[in-house]
């Protein structure tokens, strides 16, 4: 039996799914990796990425942060994927519980998924730091330099920043869903980002699929490893 057959067997068998994702998912969807630096990077921008998406420079430059944000993070005509699509059906028909994501695109309710868990919130959602007010994506796209509310306050993305901390609420569902799958699927992520790579730590079952287009600190406790593109190995399933 192959890895392909495995997996289908897996979830065929399985009403309590739980999939946990990352980067690697949106990426085949035309959104590129904000980690990625290259030459041209270097030549735009005076702070790597993990400097400029911290609270204290979203403070200190919001023109900078605004700069990078609107150039690299608002993809908003990016479309879900077949792996968003067959997470979205999985959920319908009754056999995933939740998607847990590191992204902040959206994409996964586009596709229709009712039970997402943002981990590191969305761009989709705006806020006005004096008020509250709500603002969408587009609003903050079109802006002129930092988007102002029309209080005067400061308009904030709801992502969570380097040195904030993830919402509680989000993370103890997350670990809920987690501990009580049966299977859990991880995809598109190199686990690297603490603490939602701590997550699966939770989990206490037999049937841990990892599908990654690269190795990760985690392949040997994998029940069944599936490498290559998620899109392409999730829309091989039937359900």
């Amino acid at each position: 039996m192959n890895q392909i057959d495995r997996l289908q067997e897996m979830i065929s068998e399985s009403s309590n799914i739980v999939f946990f994702g990352g980067a690697g998912v949106s990426t085949e969807s035309g959104i590129p990796d904000f980690r990625s630096v290259d030459g041209l990077y270097n030549q735009k921008y005076d702070y790597p990425p993990e400097t400029i998406l911290s609270h204290t420079f979203y403070m200190k430059k919001p023109e900078e942060f605004y700069r990078f944000y609107k150039d690299k993070m608002l993809c908003l005509s990016a479309e879900p994927n077949q792996a968003h699509k067959k997470l979205a059906e999985l959920e319908e028909k009754g056999k995933l519980k939740a998607v847990i994501t590191q992204n902040i695109d959206g994409l996964h309710q586009a596709a229709g998924s009712q039970r997402v868990l943002e981990l590191h919130g969305s761009v989709l959602r705006n806020y006005c730091m004096e008020c509250n007010q709500f603002y969408d994506a587009e609003s903050i796209l079109n802006s002129d330099g930092v988007p102002k509310c029309d209080c005067g306050g400061m308009i904030k993305p709801d992502v969570v920043l380097y040195e904030e901390g993830l919402d509680q609420r989000t993370l103890e569902d997350a670990v809920s869903y987690i501990a009580n799958a049966d299977v859990l699927i991880i995809g598109g992520t190199s686990l690297a980002v603490y603490p939602a790579a701590g997550l699966i730590d939770y989990y206490r079952g037999n049937k841990l699929v990892l599908i990654n287009k690269s190795a990760t600190p985690m392949d040997s406790r994998a029940d069944l490893l599936v490498q290559g593109s998620i899109g392409e190995i999730l829309g091989q399933i039937t359900v």
